[in-house]
């Protein structure tokens, strides 16, 4: 090696408390969490996801008592905790869907493994999930 040429810094060692704080993630590396972190979700949700399908279909009354649930609440539970709870339901398997579509894509086509498509790809995975659930929690939420 040159004197002309400068050395580049070695990081053998990560203090959790000093460098993790300012270590900026990439939109790639968020939308990668957020996958893991919306299956993780769906996965413990799931008991509250079959009851939600069981008693909506189950009866024409046990169907007015879901929609009572959601419009008036249930128990000590109004309402709009319940259509928060689907509204995160939501967002969840929106972007877990988005996201693994995603990860598909970079599977199946090697040539798409780069950072230019990585970073736009995740955008659009977010701005895709982002709007969908901005739709759906508008009817959910009775705003059309």
């Amino acid at each position: 090696m040159t004197d002309l040429a400068k050395k580049r810094p070695e990081f053998r060692n990560i203090n959790a408390f000093k460098d993790l704080t300012t270590y900026r993630m990439t939109v790639g590396a968020w939308v990668s969490i957020l996958h893991r972190g919306s299956g993780a979700i769906l996965f413990l949700l799931l008991p509250l996801l079959v009851w939600m399908f069981d008693t909506s279909l189950s009866s024409e009354y046990s169907f007015a008592r879901f929609k009572a649930a959601f419009e008036s609440g249930l128990g000590f539970v109004p309402g709009w905790m319940f259509k928060l709870v689907t509204l995160g339901i939501i967002w969840a398997y929106l972007h877990h869907v988005c996201a693994g579509i995603r990860h598909l894509w970079m599977d199946v086509d090697h040539g798409s493994i780069s950072k230019s498509f990585a970073k736009s790809s995740a955008i659009a995975a977010l701005v895709v999930s982002l709007g969908l659930t901005a739709v759906l929690g508008a009817k959910l939420f009775g705003l059309y």
